[in-house]
């Protein structure tokens, strides 16, 4: 009998991935997605129909802030783990809607969390983000730092599922992995996101905007090692953890574009501005924690990454 996991967000750009991973290791997998229209429900789609194998995979069209919806999958299985990765994410939305952010990443988070209690569900992995740092400008991140000064919303709702978690752990013993992902990149990403954005716009011939007149700098990890990482979470055993995973380095944003450039083979317009609010100016992790308790020891270079993400981008979007 196979193991069964129950993924959130399984149709977005980590899940995805880890649900291929997950059931090429053996694991069933049921994902739980609402396929909602923050960006492009086919591509959503479009990644479901590639990545899952329909013998190891369930997928069932849920909100997870829907309780009664949630429980009846629950009531239709027994799970081994859950990996929690569903959430409204973005920071510069999370300031036009702010309560798109309390209603996925909170309470949905609480109806998960309330149904692992009551069916006796003792692991609970969970995403957080780089995010909770906030503006500090203590370089690397390190899980040991404060994190009471979120800078948006959807930070305070990250930092929040931290709180929450250890709750659920302190009061009921479940046993609790929150995985503070760094700039996440790669195929089959998201189109909201910075470097899918200027790969789009410099194909198009017009202009990108560079916040922060150019200055940011990143700590982009690619998709498989942060596929890696997660699969690690799940199947150690911990009490209550929470890890980075980042790929240890900071890259500025013009040697970002610039490699988006050299692999589209087009240059790009640059618009100078000044930083967003809510944003960070950089991000760096230190992932010493992850290394020693995980195993976690990203491989993939900015430049191998960024080239197998246009590669893909061109092939899916049918660019010449």
């Amino acid at each position: 009998m196979k193991k069964k996991i129950l993924l959130t967000g399984g149709a977005g750009f980590i899940g995805s991935h880890v649900a291929k991973k997950l059931s090429e290791e053996g694991f069933f997998v049921v994902i739980v997605d609402n396929l909602n229209n923050y960006y492009s429900p086919k591509l959503k789609r479009d990644r479901l129909n590639f990545f899952l194998d329909k013998n190891n995979c369930e997928f069932i069209k849920s909100d997870i802030a829907n309780y009664t919806s949630l429980k009846k999958v629950f009531q239709k299985n027994k799970f081994e783990a859950i990996c929690h990765l569903a959430a409204q994410p973005g920071v510069s939305y999370s300031l036009k809607n702010p309560w798109a952010y309390e209603r996925s990443n909170l309470l949905g988070t609480l109806n998960l969390l309330e149904l692992a209690k009551e069916y006796s569900v003792n692991k609970f992995v969970f995403a957080s983000s780089s995010s909770v740092y906030g503006a500090s400008s203590k370089l690397p991140f390190s899980e040991k730092d404060t994190t009471e000064t979120p800078i948006s919303l959807y930070a305070a709702t990250k930092k929040s599922t931290e709180l929450m978690a250890y709750t659920y752990h302190h009061l009921y013993g479940i046993s609790m992995v929150g995985l503070r992902f760094f700039t996440v990149y790669g195929p089959w990403g998201r189109p909201d996101m910075a470097y899918f954005k200027f790969a789009d716009l410099i194909s198009q011939g017009q202009p990108i905007d560079l916040y922060n007149f150019g200055q940011m700098e990143r700590d982009f990890t690619y998709i498989d090692d942060i596929v890696e990482g997660v699969l690690a979470a799940i199947k150690k055993d911990f009490k209550f953890e929470i890890f980075n995973l980042g790929n240890n380095q900071s890259e500025k944003i013009d040697k970002f574009v610039g490699l988006i450039e050299k692999y589209l083979g087009k240059k790009a317009q640059k618009n100078l501005l000044p930083i967003q609010p809510g944003d960070v100016p950089k991000t760096w992790a230190d992932i010493g924690k992850a290394k020693s308790q995980l195993d976690f020891s990203p491989k993939t270079s900015i430049e191998e990454g960024l080239e197998k993400f246009v590669f893909w981008y061109k092939d899916y979007y049918k660019i010449k």
